[in-house]
């Protein structure tokens, strides 16, 4: 069964930044898909089952707080990682991020390194 990851920003050079970063874990066999709202992400969560998202906070049609209250609260689907990214790092954002049950929260600029560390633990693949 193939792990996937689904990145979503309404930025390209963010979604191509982390696809450029996750690119190698490819070669694990995980499939990396891309959404640009938050509209788009529900419906590819719903529909692809990722194991893990990465999620940006404001984005059009569909924020990424409600995005991952609707998979965790709301639709309670099961097995799906969420790690917000965002530009805003203030505590009021964080503790929203934990009220609609978002795993994990970094924040932009991201450091690549961390970004894969931490997608190779939630999806259990080994440091080779």
């Amino acid at each position: 069964m193939n792990k996937k990851i689904l990145i979503v920003d309404d930025e390209p050079y963010i979604r191509l930044l982390l696809e450029q970063t996750l690119e190698d874990l490819e070669d694990e066999g995980v499939e990396l898909l891309t959404a640009d709202n938050g509209e788009e992400a529900l419906d590819a969560i719903k529909t692809e089952k990722p194991d893990l998202v990465f999620l940006d906070v404001m984005m059009p049609k569909m924020n990424g707080f409600d995005v991952c209250n609707a998979v965790k609260n709301e639709l309670s689907i099961k097995g799906v990682y969420i790690i917000m990214l965002t530009a805003k790092g203030q505590e009021f954002d964080k503790l929203k991020g934990k009220e609609v049950g978002a795993d994990l929260y970094m924040t932009k600029p991201f450091d690549p390194d961390e970004v894969v560390k931490k997608s190779m633990q939630v999806l259990e693949i080994a440091v080779s």
